[in-house]
């Protein structure tokens, strides 16, 4: 099976170095080129196109965003950024997404072994979730490829007893995942929210920082508040709490409110945080109270999660693939029986809205 190959585009001969030995360690993935502006990136594709390339957004001569959307204009390849954690990078980051970015990765940094090995699974991982992508002429198709432990959510929070049953209340709670695509989906869902829906709790994977942005720009946007979660904030009508990058975040309840807790631990399907994580915790704290919702993305975080959701009493729905920027996390949850409604993204909203009111 051919190899993804990546061209990678970064100014630093350091972060060149590393992110090659990172990509070549994986058996599925190659180092077809590397550029140290864009400039040199464009003479490289021209002579041979990769399947993906790993874009830095601060560089001399022409900056990432400028590339990129000559790239996103011209002939559309997945691009992953790699971005260092500055408030500024943060924005550009999310700039970036809006011209087409598939996925924003933070630049590894030689800490320590778990920084390091955390960043090869994130950043290999990222890299075929890209090579799906819809922004993509040709598919690869590509084999899950295992790095290391995949932890599931036990590693977090014990699966809850099968017969136990939640109190009903007169508050509901939207629990909602998503990956690859997540973050335009999430403002074409959250943007049609008004301002008396149901608390919404929600797992983008995205690095921190990042999702500090994200949470800003939407709370811009949309006539409900979106804000970044911190712990032990209470679930609100009105109101959506993002996870933070690189804390799972679990539903819990005291009586009948609802608030969350954020929470350190290993990457759950690889992932920090992990919607398996917040759907398991929403299944045990909240049952029938709850809507689950899971999105576009790569992989199957989430699916599980969602399958104990609904069989502790919640309504639950998947995005259809047709309006999937990566149509796995909602797949995987619909083979397993996890979805009761399987409806385009535009629809999600308006049926999250409808339950909530039946």
């Amino acid at each position: 099976m051919a190899k993804l190959r990546v061209l990678i585009v970064d100014d630093s001969a350091v972060v060149r170095q590393t992110l090659s030995e990172i990509i070549a360690s994986d058996p599925q993935l190659e180092v077809m080129a590397t550029a140290s502006d864009p400039f040199f990136a464009a003479q490289r594709i021209a002579e041979e196109v990769p399947d993906v390339i790993t874009l830095d957004v601060e560089m001399p001569r022409m900056d990432g965003l400028t590339f990129l959307r000559k790239i996103m204009s011209q002939h559309p390849i997945p691009v992953v950024i790699i971005s260092s954690l500055t408030e500024q990078g943060t924005i550009t980051g999310m700039k970036a997404l809006e011209l087409g970015a598939v996925e924003i990765i933070t630049k590894p940094q030689m800490n320590t072994r778990q920084f390091i090995e955390e960043s090869r699974i994130k950043i290999c991982d990222a890299i075929k979730a890209a090579s799906y992508a819809r922004v993509r002429r040709h598919k690869i198709a590509v084999e899950p490829h295992h790095v290391g432990p995949k932890y599931s959510a036990d590693a977090i929070l014990p699966a809850a007893h099968p017969n136990t049953s939640m109190i009903k209340t007169t508050e509901l709670v939207v629990a909602v995942g998503a990956s690859t695509g997540g973050t335009e989906a999430l403002t074409v869902f959250l943007k049609q929210m008004p301002v008396d829906c149901p608390g919404i709790v929600i797992v983008q994977h995205m690095p921190e920082k990042f999702t500090t942005s994200f949470a800003n720009r939407l709370n811009e946007v949309c006539a409900i508040t979106v804000k970044e979660a911190s712990n032990n904030d209470a679930v609100l009508r009105g109101q959506a709490l993002i996870a933070p990058g690189n804390f799972h975040v679990l539903l819990k309840r005291s009586g009948a409110k609802y608030y969350v807790e954020t929470r350190e631990g290993p990457l759950v399907n690889r992932h920090r945080p992990s919607v398996d994580v917040l759907f398991r915790s929403t299944a045990r704290y909240a049952g029938a109270n709850a809507i689950g919702v899971i999105m576009t993305g790569m992989g199957d975080d989430g699916a599980k999660g969602l399958r104990e959701m609904k069989d502790a009493g919640a309504r639950t729905i998947a995005q259809d693939e047709q309006s999937c920027v990566v149509f796995g996390m909602p797949k995987e949850a619909i083979k397993l029986g996890a979805a009761d409604k399987i409806v385009p993204l535009d629809q999600i909203a308006p049926e999250v809205l409808r339950l909530a009111k039946s």
